[in-house]
């Protein structure tokens, strides 16, 4: 089947990850900073399935620049981790943060350290019947660790520190994300998706042209090749299985994370099902690398906007341009940020701008479908447990 689009960031030289020199000419602020860290994403569709996001953080102050695309699957370049990728990888990434930092606290010395850890989602139901919707469920995290804790001291010590990552607060209770909507430089009502009390932000536009590249000397992602191969039940491998009118489909993205030397934080991401291509991230909280949370706040944006570019091209609707604004809020981690608390977050905040041809009822239509096919708003608003498995080594 032909791919979607053009190879926009497979031809344009620039590096796919970076941090932005210029942010300030870029003109993107962070939220203001009412738990801990606030990161204001924005995300542009490039052509097909791919996209580019800027994401800042009111914590750190950095923003970063990062770019998905899909697989097969979806019949894109896979020039890029596809959105899904972003907040597993920003996921183990935060773990690890807390593992090390109550390690720290708590003067237990960790002589190996390795995260395996694997995500799943649900696609059921029929696009032309407006019945499909995306599903969460519960996380797998397998700990390769040595360490002197015995086995019961060892299980509640893993058990807090996932308990105090940031991204605890999105994954316990059911929270429900809220919107706002513009069609063609105006403000539209939103449908069924909860409305948020607030003005909508103004259209970043072009604005994403402006971002320069840092100067730095790390790769910060590369693809490896083709995931190793696992057996999925309802897992799909198919070219555009992921385009079909009717499913029932279950996803698995995985990482595995190991902590280098120079402490930043190398994380392979596995393309389980839908099959496709692994790659590679770095991660890291002191700006050599991205952090955890810019991780985390890009999948959800990449994610949202990959619905609207599958529900408009399933039922050939006019949307030829789309961006939003997306702003997350996180607390300190519990270990990491000294707080002693279990991590919180509040509901995501999403701007949504669509350009395009079709009603007023359609543009409603787009943001709601796509709000119920998310996976990561699923994810959202789901009651969700990490299941731990400790392997000494």
């Amino acid at each position: 089947m032909a791919k979607l689009g053009e190879d926009i960031i497979g031809t344009s030289g620039m590096p796919p990850f970076f941090k932005v020199a210029n942010a300030g000419d870029v003109s993107i602020d962070a939220p203001i900073n009412r738990k801990g860290d606030a990161l204001r994403t924005w995300v542009r569709s490039f052509s097909g399935f791919q996209k580019e996001a800027l994401i800042r953080s009111a914590k750190t102050g950095d923003t970063w620049r990062l770019v998905s695309d899909e697989g097969p699957y979806l019949n894109g370049h896979d020039a890029a981790p596809c959105p899904l990728a972003f907040l597993s990888t920003g996921m183990v990434a935060s773990f690890m943060n807390e593992i090390i930092a109550l390690a720290a606290k708590q003067s237990i010395e960790i002589r190996k350290l390795k995260l395996i850890q694997d995500n799943y989602y649900t696609m059921k139901g029929s696009m032309p019947k407006r019945t499909m919707v995306g599903g969460a469920e519960n996380i797998e995290l397998q700990v390769e660790i040595d360490c002197d804790l015995d086995d019961a001291a060892l299980n509640e010590f893993l058990i807090n520190a996932t308990f105090a990552s940031p991204l605890n607060g999105l994954m316990r209770g059911q929270l429900e994300s809220l919107f706002k909507l513009g069609k063609n430089g105006s403000e539209l009502p939103t449908a069924k998706v909860a409305e948020l009390d607030a003005p909508l932000f103004p259209d970043p536009g072009d604005h994403f042209a402006v971002a320069r590249p840092d100067e730095g000397d790390l790769i910060l992602m590369k693809p490896v090749g083709l995931t190793p191969k696992k057996e999925v039940a309802k897992g799909t491998a198919s070219g555009g299985s992921s385009l079909s009118d009717e499913q029932d489909r279950r996803l698995n993205i995985g990482a595995v994370a190991v902590l280098r030397e120079d402490g930043i934080k190398e994380i392979q991401q596995m393309q389980y099902s839908p099959y496709g291509t692994s790659f590679k991230f770095l991660s890291s909280e002191d700006g050599r690398a991205p952090d955890a949370n810019t991780l985390i706040s890009a999948g959800i944006g990449f994610c949202f906007m990959t619905q609207f570019g599958r529900f408009v091209s399933m039922l050939k609707l006019d949307l030829p341009d789309y961006r939003i604004v997306q702003d997350t809020h996180f607390s300190l981690g519990g270990a990491s940020g000294g707080t002693g608390k279990a991590g919180e977050a509040d509901p995501i905040e999403t701007h949504v701008y669509l350009e395009t041809g079709e009603s007023d009822a359609t543009a409603q239509e787009m943001l709601d479908i796509s709000e119920q096919t998310c996976f990561l708003h699923a994810f959202c608003r789901t009651d969700l447990k990490t299941k731990l498995k400790i392997v000494r080594t």
